[in-house]
């Protein structure tokens, strides 16, 4: 992924926006939403804000708050198969669109929630 021509092309609004969008959906999404402890939306989606704001834009708020991203240790609680990556793929390619995000970085985006999924999957059954 060219991370400095998606943030050039959707700025960190957009990102800002696809987060808040994805966690509109998670909220009541029946296969994955429960996975999120009811007390912490604000908190994962800060976190996750984060993590794209890093990754994508550069910013170093998520490793001054939560250190070294060690995504799939994070995860490890969590039984994420194939379903589990689908479903939370799905939404955030939902949330791409609906943010009317550019066509080049949506692809870019798209491949790259893709990838990261399917890195965190557990469950291989």
């Amino acid at each position: 992924m060219d991370e400095q021509a998606v943030l050039r092309e959707i700025g960190r609004e957009g990102l800002i926006q696809i987060t808040s969008t994805f966690y509109q959906k998670i909220k009541t999404d029946d296969l994955i939403g429960p996975m999120y402890p009811k007390d912490q939306w604000e908190a994962s989606e800060t976190r996750l804000r984060e993590f794209l704001l890093m990754r994508i834009g550069g910013e170093t708020d998520y490793i001054k708050h939560r250190g070294h991203p060690r995504l799939r240790m994070r995860h490890v609680p969590y039984s994420i198969g194939t379903k589990e990556r689908d479903r939370w793929v799905e939404l955030m390619s939902q949330s791409i669109d609906q943010c009317q995000i550019p066509e080049t970085s949506a692809v870019q985006l798209k491949e790259f929630f893709y990838q990261v999924a399917d890195f965190l999957r557990n469950k291989y059954t």
